[in-house]
């Protein structure tokens, strides 16, 4: 067996193997300069090298591999051969074997599924303890002779400091990840994760695999990860491009909508209005009002002849159309692509030559009766003339739910009306009636049991022809539409079938913290399995202040002697009062101290968390509770409950929290 001097060696290999791909891919782009071939080709090839060429030069610093699979001399597939396992895929010299195996491909697997019950042919697994790039140490579990036990080294990598954007988790996938980040790429899935359990993680590694299994199809149609805030996007933003993946787009739903600024805000009745499922038929209905029924004969002059389609024609051509439920925009082109082919079998019965310049000649004398049947739409007119006072000829909305959607100041037309972000959400159904949005081959949406019924709508037509990845956990829904049910979410979300699956060990979230959390569940009003908890260490302390900002200083004061980030989360309504308190007693924010709003903790982790009083947390909003859990489980080390008022009934008896 190798010793800790000679995998050190096999370090200096490693590094030499990068800087020839380096150096190979360099070159490639100044050869591929001077292929020949035709020009489209010749373009796409430079632009592909001087990818490949770009992604080596900025591959992140780090340890070139992290595990090791020693295979057994009865191995059918892999006898006697050894493999180390990395973050990418590492070229031998000389066009050698391989000096480092990409975690995803195939034979990697085994490093994160073989135990001692099920070895896998592997003879030795082996794990790598580093401090930056310098190799530390390693482990040996000598599963064929039936040895697994607790790792050290993996324990360690779990439970190190957070500080900086989230990092790859490569080295601890578990066997229950590893089943969901290796799913096929036609299966739609739907992780239930609880706090601390990696479900965001899984997400995005998913998205990596997925991209080296299926690479050529994938890159046709582009993998997208849709975030709750732009916060958590910045936080996630390092892990893709540390696993080689560097053209993922990375998004809020609020981004991929953004197709006019947002200068309103609309009430609670009027948001939840808006983000009811039954407006998708309220703007179907409004925006195919417009079509009128042909009443005239369309005349085209050409020449001094007048071509004549007559309203009988005309009338089969619009319901015709109207029946083959095609986009709103498609259909008018069919229309007039229609009423012109009409003319062309008139012309050409009379001899006449119907070329490319006649017909385009024909397409504009029909325009403009073209526009009095099926007018041109754009989607903010036709929402700013509902918004005046909605008809809802589909019937579907009460009287008081089309008063609380009605302007009550009206612009004085579309282009001088400010949008609320909910009027993203219909902007882009009626968007999406007209003309068929990009789809995605893979779609991976973040905290999606946040998603309202319309929201869920944007999301599924972007994937209505790949496959989807849905991340949530319904304890942690805050707003006002939260799901409660996953099938009825994965049905709003066009995936009906999608396997729905429940992560409940935590491997971020200490013990202790995880169980004060639990007993909220209860007062949540959803059905989620409890979370337990891989970690023994972590701290929590509850404690009672007369002055809440003076206990919060005093607590953050303390968490800046340990290692690592730290948040120190209230009410919206507090975070100015206590970042002044922090600030006068010359505690630096800027640094590894944060404050936010609770209604920003989604999604986000800090080594020691300072609640400030649950109770103002609990009581700003509807699911107030379901808010007051999200920032409890930020912490990943220690947390602190500082509460000058009584704890919520949930949280009035924490066990051993003192």
């Amino acid at each position: 067996m190798e010793t800790l001097d000679d995998e050190r060696r096999y370090v200096e290999r490693c590094t030499a193997g990068l800087r020839r791909m380096l150096d190979g891919a360099r070159n490639n782009v100044i050869v591929g300069e001077t292929v020949a071939g035709d020009r489209y080709s010749a373009e796409r090839l430079g632009r592909h090298l001087k990818s490949l060429a770009k992604e080596l030069s900025e591959e992140p610093e780090g340890p070139p591999f992290f595990g090791r699979l020693d295979f057994g001399a009865g191995s059918a597939e892999h006898p006697g051969r050894s493999y180390h396992i990395g973050r990418r895929h590492i070229t031998g010299e000389h066009g050698g074997p391989p000096v480092v195996i990409d975690w995803r491909a195939p034979v990697s697997r085994a490093f994160y599924r073989a135990s001692a019950r099920d070895p896998q042919d592997v003879a030795v697994r082996r794990r790598f303890g580093w401090s930056g790039t310098t190799l530390t140490g390693f482990e040996d579990e000598r599963l064929a002779q039936g040895e697994e036990g607790e790792s050290k080294i993996l324990a360690a990598e779990i439970e190190r400091p957070r500080v900086g954007p989230m990092r790859d988790i490569v080295a601890t996938i578990q066997p229950e990840q590893d089943d969901l980040v290796r799913a096929d790429v036609d299966t739609s899935i739907c992780v239930q994760g609880a706090p601390g359990t990696g479900k965001t993680a899984v997400g995005l590694h998913r998205a990596a695999y997925l991209l080296y299994a299926h690479r050529h199809r994938l890159e046709r149609g582009g993998v997208l990860v849709l975030g709750p805030n732009r916060a958590f996007l910045g936080y996630i933003s390092a892990v893709l491009p540390a696993l080689g993946e560097m053209d993922v787009e990375q998004t809020t739903l609020a981004g991929l909508l953004a197709t006019v600024p947002v200068a309103a805000a609309d009430t609670e009745a009027a948001a939840m209005v808006k983000h009811d499922a039954r407006m998708a038929q309220v703007l179907r209905e409004a925006l195919y009002a417009r079509i009128s029924r042909p009443l005239e004969p369309v005349v085209v002059p050409d020449g001094s002849y007048r071509w004549r389609v007559y309203e009988n024609e005309l009338r089969r051509i619009v319901d015709d159309t109207r029946r083959e439920s095609i986009p709103y925009g498609v259909g008018r082109e069919r229309v007039k692509a229609r009423i012109v082919a009409a003319v062309r079998d008139q012309a050409e019965t009379r001899g006449q030559t119907a070329n490319a310049a006649w017909l385009r000649q024909i397409g504009r004398a029909v325009t403009p009766y073209l526009d009095a049947v099926w007018p041109n739409v754009k989607p903010e007119e036709l929402l700013h003339d509902l918004l005046l006072g909605p008809e809802d000829v589909a019937g579907v909305l009460t009287d008081a739910e089309r008063a609380a959607i009605t302007w009550a100041k009206p612009p004085r037309s579309f282009k001088s009306a400010k949008w609320s972000a909910a009027d993203l959400v219909l902007l882009d159904e009626i968007a999406c009636l007209i003309e068929r949005p990009r789809g995605y081959g893979h779609v991976i949406v973040d905290e999606a049991q946040d998603l309202s019924p319309m929201e869920c709508r944007a999301v599924a037509r972007r994937s209505a022809h790949g496959s989807l990845t849905v991340l949530g956990d319904l304890a942690q829904g805050t707003t006002p539409w939260a799901a409660t049910s996953w099938p009825e979410r994965m049905e709003l979300l066009g995936k009906p079938d999608g396997e729905i699956i429940a992560l409940t060990t935590g491997f971020r979230v200490p013990a202790v913290v995880v169980e004060l959390a639990n007993t909220l569940l209860a007062a949540l009003q959803v059905e989620v399995p409890e979370t337990r908890s891989y970690r023994s260490d972590g701290r929590l302390r509850v404690t009672p202040v007369t002055a809440l900002a003076k206990g919060v200083v005093a607590a953050a004061r303390e968490a800046l002697g340990f290692e690592g980030s730290i948040g120190v989360i209230a009410a919206d309504a507090d975070v100015e009062t206590l970042t002044s308190a922090l600030w006068d007693e010359g505690l630096d924010i800027a640094g590894r101290l944060s404050v936010l709003p609770a209604s920003m903790a989604k999604g986000l982790e800090y080594d020691h968390v300072v609640v400030a009083e649950p109770a103002a947390i609990a009581e700003a909003e509807r699911r107030g509770l379901n808010r007051l859990y999200v920032a409890l489980t930020r912490a990943v080390s220690r947390l602190d409950v500082v509460h000058a008022r009584p704890l919520p009934p949930p949280l009035s008896h924490p066990a051993e929290a003192a």
